[in-house]
């Protein structure tokens, strides 16, 4: 059967993936922080912004391609860090660098994922970027930078929203400890997904390999035990100045949500910034990041990059209208992946390219870059007659 007609959307593949993963592995993708107001405040925010339609333009051949720091991507899309992502699809980092090579567009892998920038190296496209929890150590410093580069990463994304753990309750409730425990309860959830059940068995059960080379020889305990004592998650700006000097290529600062911190980093010599609330995860009051684009839009010159409940081809339109030039996506892959394995995250770059496509039509744009002549301004609202 054609997967379009069986799972035409992201939340078709969502469903799926929730049939296949364990409970607590889906509360520890899907679940935010708190009453989980900040995720549900990103979709509410989204599905705010209109546009115009426009018509009598003849025949549209929308063009995808994005052009960012010097590089072309294929879409207006990439693949955003998720840790742990062995745990959510066996060989999730490798499955995802593959299809993040063949669609054309970027990956980035995390600091705490579940394979290291080593094994990664063989599957990654010309697009890898390195999405860096800072640690304390300034030998593992470097040498986590020498090895995300000589990995073939190009890019370095250093994370600045995690200044301390979050709570997330949904995943407290279902059982998942740090470090993991695989405990009568979590077996019998396991019991009942037998495919996740079987690529664990095949591909051996996840841990922070990158962190594992590190912990193990300074305190001879594991990773996951270990992460916070080696991770610096409060980066400040004395740190930000030697990653700069000390990283070759592209810089990029990710968890911007203050306009004011626009042009600091941007004198700081950073590259581009990556608007972020963590995707609801770390602090519930957060603002929406589609709320927060317009006002750091306005206090940069930089390329904007945006993340945090985006579902659609729309969802990138609205996001690109409003001055980011790329949307990372980070759960929707991964639902993908879950989904329909290896095939997934092609089927759900198809989706939102067809969705792009459509949506362009309407709009009677030929690249996403003129969304912003059609938005519907808030002021036009309030002329319209009821």
């Amino acid at each position: 059967m054609d997967p379009h007609a069986r799972y035409p959307a992201l939340s078709d593949l969502r469903a799926r993936a929730q049939r296949r993963m364990p409970r607590f592995v889906w509360e520890f993708l899907d679940s935010a922080t708190g009453d989980e107001r900040t995720k549900a405040r990103n979709r509410a925010a989204l599905d705010a912004i209109l546009f115009h339609p426009s018509v009598l333009h003849g025949d549209i051949a929308p063009d995808l391609g994005t052009p960012f720091l010097g590089q072309d991507f294929a879409l207006p899309i990439g693949i955003a860090p998720v840790g742990m992502s062995g745990l959510v699809w066996p060989d999730a980092e490798r499955r995802l660098a593959r299809a993040a090579r063949d669609i054309g567009i970027p990956y980035c892998l995390s600091t705490v994922a579940s394979r290291t920038p080593e094994d990664v190296a063989p599957d990654l496209g010309p697009h890898g970027w390195f999405q860096l929890y800072p640690p304390r150590d300034p030998d593992i410093r470097k040498d986590m930078l020498r090895r995300a580069r000589n990995s073939g990463f190009r890019t370095l994304v250093l994370t600045v929203d995690v200044p301390v753990a979050s709570r997330r309750e949904r995943q407290l409730r279902s059982g998942l400890t740090t470090p993991p425990r695989l405990t009568p309860r979590l077996l019998a959830q396991i019991a009942r997904r037998p495919a996740w059940a079987l690529g664990m068995a095949r591909h051996g059960l996840p841990r922070m390999r990158l962190i594992d080379d590190y912990a193990g020889p300074m305190t001879g305990l594991n990773s996951t035990a270990h992460a916070g004592y080696m991770l610096r998650s409060s980066p400040d700006w004395e740190y930000l100045h030697w990653l700069r000097d000390h990283w070759d290529g592209p810089f990029i600062v990710k968890g911007v949500l203050n306009p004011r911190d626009a042009a600091p980093l941007e004198q700081a010599g950073v590259d581009a910034l990556w608007i972020s609330n963590h995707a609801g995860r770390q602090f519930d009051a957060a603002p929406a990041t589609i709320e927060a684009l317009p006002a750091i839009r306005a206090a940069t010159t930089l390329p904007l990059i945006v993340d945090s409940g985006f579902e659609t081809g729309l969802d990138i339109l609205r996001a690109v209208a409003l001055g980011a030039t790329l949307v990372m996506m980070g759960r929707g892959f991964h639902y993908a992946l879950a989904a329909l394995g290896a095939p997934g995250p092609g089927h759900l770059a198809e989706i939102l390219t067809q969705d792009l496509h459509a949506n362009m039509g309407q709009l009677g744009l030929d690249t996403p870059s003129r969304a912003a002549s059609r938005l519907l301004r808030q002021d036009q609202r309030a002329k319209e007659p009821n």
